[in-house]
């Protein structure tokens, strides 16, 4: 049930992003859905390997190529998923950004409700 609660979270988030952020877009909020899943997915299984792949940068640029490892997946999973656009890499690293944060709270709010 949490894993549950989390996707749609996340899939909230993103949607109300898509709102503000003019460079990322969706057709509805089904395609927000589709998105948590995949970001999901894409972390579960992507992210470890590039990951690996990027830890010399990362630990060259103090942590700070982790957060282009997240636009990355952002732009895999825009790949993936008609019915989202990304204008960009710069856009999906600042989504990325956003989207990373607010989960973060949203999740760490709800942890304490519990």
């Amino acid at each position: 049930m949490n894993l549950i609660i989390r996707l749609l979270i996340t899939a909230i988030v993103a949607f109300l992003l898509t709102k503000i952020l003019p460079g990322v877009h969706f057709d509805g909020f089904s395609t927000a859905i589709i998105f948590a899943i995949v970001l999901g997915l894409l972390n579960l299984f992507v992210k470890p390997i590039l990951n690996l792949f990027g830890l010399p940068l990362t630990i060259i640029t103090l942590g700070f190529f982790a957060l282009v490892i997240n636009a990355i997946i952002i732009l895999i999973a825009d790949y993936f998923i008609d019915s989202m656009v990304v204008d960009g890499f710069w856009w999906a690293f600042i989504f990325s950004i956003a989207l990373s944060i607010v989960t973060s709270l949203a999740n760490s709010m709800l942890s304490d409700g519990d």
